[in-house]
């Protein structure tokens, strides 16, 4: 299987712990995780043309990802 980049563990490797814990303890962390890793494979897909998509769609999947990632930072900062 490929490397995708940009999962939430290379983005927060320092709170590998903290994200653990979170998705056992707060369902709407475990949703934006969730949220976050499927939007991810799905620009992964994309980006490898495995289910090419228009550049528009592509730019919104980026920042919905984008979104999703600041959402994820703010929990684990409170």
């Amino acid at each position: 299987m490929s490397h995708t980049p940009h999962e939430l563990a290379e983005e927060f490797p320092e709170h590998l712990d903290a994200m653990s814990a979170l998705r056992t303890t707060d369902a709407h962390f475990a949703k934006l995780a969730d949220q976050y890793h499927d939007v991810n494979r799905a620009i992964h897909r994309a980006e490898t043309d495995v289910e090419p998509t228009d550049d528009a769609h592509l730019q919104q999947m980026r920042k919905e990802r984008i979104g999703l990632k600041d959402q994820i930072w703010a929990a684990l900062r409170a």
